[in-house]
């Protein structure tokens, strides 16, 4: 009883096994054509910095001053997931994670609210006479 020998086969039929390799070839592009794709696919970032200057205040005047109130302010929103700060020597950033239960729909809603909690310090420092940098808000990386 003799094996089907499919290397000897395809030497035999060289014409139909490149007629098949073309076609495949063929389909593979046009599938790949075909395939959905999105520039920016819909993926949501849920955090966003909010970063403030303070020229010529050490690390300790920063994070007492600055950050701590910042964070204590957003930690009142239930949307929040996590805060994260970092304090050094005329700076402070502070890293806002919104919880993964909330529905992309509704991100800009909560940075809005993240924005205008944040605008108490501006008024806050003009009382205090804290020469501080506006925050800088990123939510878009």
């Amino acid at each position: 009883m003799m094996n089907f020998n499919l290397s000897d086969w395809a030497l035999k039929h060289q014409s139909f096994v490149l007629f098949c390799i073309v076609v495949l070839g063929f389909i593979g592009i046009f599938s790949y054509n075909q395939l959905g794709q999105s520039e920016d696919p819909p993926f949501t970032f849920k955090i966003m910095t909010v970063r403030t200057g303070w020229p010529g205040a050490t690390a300790r005047e920063v994070e007492q001053q600055v950050t701590e109130r910042i964070e204590k302010k957003l930690q009142e929103m239930p949307e929040i997931n996590f805060v994260r700060s970092f304090s050094r020597p005329g700076e402070s950033l502070v890293f806002v994670a919104v919880k993964d239960s909330e529905p992309a729909a509704r991100m800009p809603e909560i940075f809005y609210q993240v924005r205008k909690l944040i605008r108490w310090r501006i008024a806050f420092h003009r009382q205090m006479r804290i020469h501080a940098i506006p925050a800088v808000i990123h939510r878009a990386f």
